[in-house]
């Protein structure tokens, strides 16, 4: 039986963003896209951190969307953490100023540290394990986190409870999107468990039966 990875989720922001906070027995732990807009969120999410005594030593995101990385540089100045997405977020990420001006959002800009590409792997604990997959269409270059041992994936804006994520933002594409979850997600196991970046999770085996869209689409 696989070691247990625990995966905690926050909602944070106006935008009712799913930040996702990954450990196991060792107290290592990976924060994926920190989305606390105000020091109450980030109350919530070090205080979580403290009272499990854990120790952060990944920051990585499933894309640079402006509600997934209001909390980067709050994660990276408190933990020392370098920060890493997929190059193809870089301009995704250089926008996200702007949008914050725009929107009237309290965003501190931060930079990437380091780019993940398909196929890598991140590793953190006990040898814990997480398969990086690319799934573009939300977002040029969208990531998805998979753990077969644990069976889950933390899918970003990939796919959704009965729903999929939008392609009419800069970078998307509807096609590109439906292919990423046909090839990369729907080749997973039923089992696997979708943790998505906003509402409930769900699994691969539910949505390939009651998710409306694509069986409109099929």
């Amino acid at each position: 039986m696989a070691a247990t990875i625990h995966v905690q989720s926050f909602t944070f922001n106006d935008f009712a963003e799913n930040t996702y906070l990954l450990y196991d027995e060792s107290k290592q732990c990976v924060i994926i896209d920190p989305g606390c807009s105000n020091r109450n969120e980030q109350k919530i999410l070090s205080s979580f951190i403290d009272l499990h005594q854990l120790l952060p030593v990944k920051l990585i995101n499933t894309h640079a969307h402006i509600d997934h990385i209001l909390g980067v540089q709050y994660a990276k100045l408190t933990y020392t953490l370098a920060f890493g997405m997929h190059e193809l977020e870089s301009p995704v990420l250089a926008a996200a100023e702007e949008y914050s001006r725009l929107w009237s959002i309290n965003y501190t800009p931060t930079k990437c540290d380091y780019f993940i590409a398909e196929h890598d792997t991140i590793v953190f604990g006990n040898n814990k394990k997480l398969q990086v997959l690319l799934a573009p269409g939300h977002s040029p270059g969208s990531l998805c986190f998979y753990n077969a041992d644990n069976e889950f994936v933390i899918g970003g804006d990939v796919l959704f409870r009965q729903s999929i994520g939008r392609w009419d933002l800069p970078g998307g594409n509807q096609a590109t999107l439906l292919k990423s979850i046909k090839e990369k997600l729907f080749t997973l196991p039923d089992t696997t468990k979708v943790y998505s970046g906003h509402g409930t999770p769900t699994s691969i085996g539910f949505e390939k039966l009651h998710n409306p869209i694509l069986l409109k689409l099929n």
